[in-house]
């Protein structure tokens, strides 16, 4: 199988970066790019795509590009009754400046348990290089990680309460959505586990409800309501449902859709540094303008509201009568507890809309009273820095707690909507650079395309 071009314009790409930030040295506080170009069309279910940078209080760190290991994906496998995964190896070559290793084998060959690490550069890859490593890195569509030999998610089937695991293909490190298919024909799936790829078992599991409110178990997503293309390839991404019912005791069954890990390895905490990201949608059948939150972050350990500044998420979509910028919306905002913002307050019109079909959505969460906002298109251009400065009153010094939440708020409110693609969280403050070079790697994965 051939290379996806998108793969091979990213190791131009890459190859030049890495010559040209080799070079530079630290200095004054460096950002993003402005915003790009209009997205090319999207898929019938409108998805997202995206992520964006940010700059280091002391100014941006020139960054080299990530290599990749040179080894081929293994076998697969499969639990709980399912089809087994396919078998298959590639023979690796040599990766350039980070780039994509030449790579044999035939096209259906697999990633998954009991495999060697990819060789594909994913975005933990470069952050790795920035010296802010991944601590959380969740896909159900691709590889993040060219560490990462695992399942990128697990499926139940309803008929008979049996799960899968979903490997990546090796050539490509997209989803096998054909492993999904086989295991889920004549039933509708849902998605029970969304593993983390950075290797600290941060792994994510359907909510099991709020301390205070939305006492609610979640609901997992529907596997397949959320297909799309990806550098040529089908995959599916986690699609999050609202519970519109008011209120927080919806019926059986009309739950929201939410996952969370309360124990986890690594998470920022306090008012350590950490750089969020997530690859979303702008499309308004996507967001909807829906109820708080649909937020992916660091959150309350105790699944309850334990006061401004114990959690800090991004959110996206049209503000939930918490927050909002400049336009109609939808804005990439930062849920920090009590307060959804846009910047140093919620209406700072700076941080303008981003109504593309795949978006960047980025949250830079230094120590030190600053924080950083950046979007744009994930399908061409460059990222904008929204909102770079101090953050609100009342939220100076952090008091973020370290659970992991995925399409619900802190504590548990599920009133929001939206598409999920990819997010990773790191412990520090990413540069400008490396973010830079996250960014060319989300162009380069083609989305939509």
């Amino acid at each position: 199988m051939r290379t996806p071009p998108s793969y091979i314009a990213f190791f131009s790409l890459f190859a030049g970066l890495f010559v040209g930030l080799s070079a530079c040295s630290s200095g004054s506080e460096e950002h993003a790019g402005r915003g790009g170009s209009g997205a090319s069309g999207a898929p019938a279910s409108s998805s997202g795509g995206g992520l964006g940078g940010s700059a280091e209080t002391a100014g941006a760190r020139a960054d080299g590009g990530a290599g990749a290991a040179h080894h081929g994906g293994g076998a697969g496998r499969s639990e709980g009754g399912g089809a087994p995964a396919g078998g298959g190896s590639t023979a690796a070559g040599g990766a350039g400046a980070g780039g994509i290793a030449a790579t044999g084998g035939s096209t259906n060959a697999h990633g998954g348990v009991g495999g060697g690490p990819s060789t594909l550069v994913g975005p933990c890859d470069i952050f790795e290089t920035g010296k802010t490593p991944c601590v959380a890195a969740h896909s159900t569509v691709r590889l993040l990680a060219s560490t990462y030999s695992g399942p990128l998610y697990q499926v139940r089937r309803p008929s008979d309460s049996k799960t899968q695991d979903i490997p990546f293909l090796a050539q490509t490190g997209t989803a096998d959505s054909t492993a999904q298919e086989t295991f889920c024909t004549g039933t509708k799936c849902t998605i029970s586990v969304v593993y983390d790829q950075s290797g600290k078992g941060n792994h994510l599991t359907r909510s099991h409800g709020g301390a205070e409110v939305c006492r609610h178990q979640d609901q997992e997503a529907v596997a397949d309501a959320l297909p799309l293309m990806l550098g040529g390839h089908k995959v599916y991404a986690i699609k999050v449902v609202a519970d519109a019912n008011g209120g927080c005791t919806p019926p059986a069954g009309s739950e929201g859709t939410g996952y969370r890990l309360d124990k986890t390895i690594g998470i920022a905490t306090g008012d350590d540094a950490e750089t969020e990201y997530m690859v979303t949608s702008g499309s308004s059948e996507a967001h909807g303008n829906s109820g708080c939150c649909f937020d992916y972050g660091n959150v309350e350990t105790s699944d309850k509201d334990d006061g401004a500044a114990t959690m800090e998420a991004i959110y996206f979509g049209g503000g939930a009568g918490w927050g909002r910028g400049g336009g109609s919306g939808p804005w990439v905002l930062a849920d920090m507890e009590n307060g959804v913002f846009s910047g140093a307050t919620n209406n700072y019109t700076g941080n303008t809309s981003v109504p593309y079909p795949y978006v960047t959505a980025a949250l830079i969460g230094r120590a030190g009273g600053t924080y950083a906002l950046l979007a744009g298109n994930a399908q061409a251009g460059d990222l904008k820095t929204m909102y770079d400065g101090a953050r609100p009153n009342g939220y100076t010094k952090m008091k973020k707690q370290g659970a992991i939440v995925l399409g619900t708020g802190g504590d548990n409110s599920d009133h929001g909507q939206g598409y999920f693609f990819e997010g990773v969280m790191t412990t520090g403050a990413a540069s400008a650079s490396v973010m830079t070079l996250v960014h060319a790697n989300i162009l380069a994965a083609g989305y939509g395309k």
